[in-house]
């Protein structure tokens, strides 16, 4: 096998190796090669009326592991993803949707050399103005843009990010902090500030691992934090970057599945991560076939609020697979 690749089912798929250099804005767009590909974006929402909620949309692109030799331009070689979701306190619970089309006959898709990733009437996409996605979801309506005038933050080594020990476990992944956000939820004109994930690779977890613990949280002076750790199967850390820590403050039991979630977090034993309600449990098994915790929260240090973002954790529910 070549060192560069990842075979499964006799089909390769290249690996993440470093030093490679990502460049933009063609690395903005797909990765179809790869076995899997995610944007992901979050944010504080503020409506008019001063609420304060929290937003996900995330679509996920993922290579079948079943190659299909018929050219067709029909055959469907590709299967996108999207979730969508709104934390509002007053509602006590996430509002929640999600889709899955494999790309044929225009349904679905993602574009190479710039972001533009669609399921249905689902879309995601970046513009010479920022970005923009526009979700309409079962009860509840995002027109969302996205100011994108700050510089890409690679993560990791230059945008090589290690997810474990093992030379094949890591992605390429970099971050887009502290956009600015203005739109409309549900025809309410609502103003914020996101955060845009982008990470794409072939063999994301070791064979050990059940799942992960991630905050990318937007500092209120500017800067900017983003932390995960991976867990395994009893619980434990099995990999993180040097300095990262979580320490566990509060769990929260969700009364549907009874899973237990760590939703609020001491980070690098000086940020706590406080949920801006416990029960932001995601539910999407008719999707990504899992359930997870994808949570707004803000940060504080001491007592003093210094940001807000998010806090996912998954494989809590069962362990995850990519």
């Amino acid at each position: 096998m070549n060192r560069r690749e990842f075979v499964l089912a006799g089909l390769a798929f290249p690996l993440v190796t470093p030093n490679h250099r990502l460049q933009f804005p063609r690395d903005h767009g797909a990765h179809p090669d790869y076995r899997q590909e995610w944007w992901y974006v979050t944010g504080w929402l503020k409506t008019a009326r001063g609420a304060d909620l929290g937003f996900q949309v995330t679509f996920f692109r993922t290579r079948l592991d079943i190659e299909n030799p018929n050219p067709s331009s029909f055959t469907p070689r590709q299967v996108i993803l999207a979730h969508a979701a709104l934390a509002d306190p007053r509602h006590g619970r996430l509002r929640h949707d999600e889709r899955a089309a494999r790309t044929a006959l225009g349904l679905a898709g993602s574009k190479e050399g710039n972001t533009s990733v669609w399921v249905d009437d689902w879309v995601l996409e970046l513009g010479p103005n920022g970005y923009e996605t526009r979700i309409r979801a079962r009860d509840f309506t995002l027109e969302l843009s996205f100011d994108s005038k700050n510089t890409p933050t690679l993560q990791g080594e230059s945008g090589f990010s290690r997810k474990g020990n093992g030379p094949a476990e890591a992605s390429y992944y970099y971050s887009r902090p502290q956009l600015s956000v203005h739109g409309f939820l549900n025809k309410e004109k609502i103003i914020g500030t996101a955060w845009l994930d982008h990470e794409w690779s072939s063999q994301y977890m070791a064979a050990g691992a059940a799942g992960w613990d991630w905050c990318g949280i937007n500092m209120d002076d500017g800067s900017s934090l983003m932390a995960f750790r991976m867990r395994d199967k009893e619980g434990k850390p099995a990999f993180s970057p040097p300095g990262v820590s979580f320490q566990v403050l509060k769990t929260w039991k969700s009364p549907r599945t009874g899973t237990e979630y760590p939703v609020a977090m001491l980070v690098n034993n000086d940020i706590r991560l406080e949920p801006l309600m416990d029960d932001q449990e995601l539910d999407a098994r008719a999707s990504t076939g899992t359930i997870y915790w994808e949570g707004a929260v803000r940060a504080f240090r001491g007592d003093r609020k210094v940001g807000a973002g998010y806090l996912e954790l998954t494989g809590y529910w069962r362990p995850m697979k990519l």
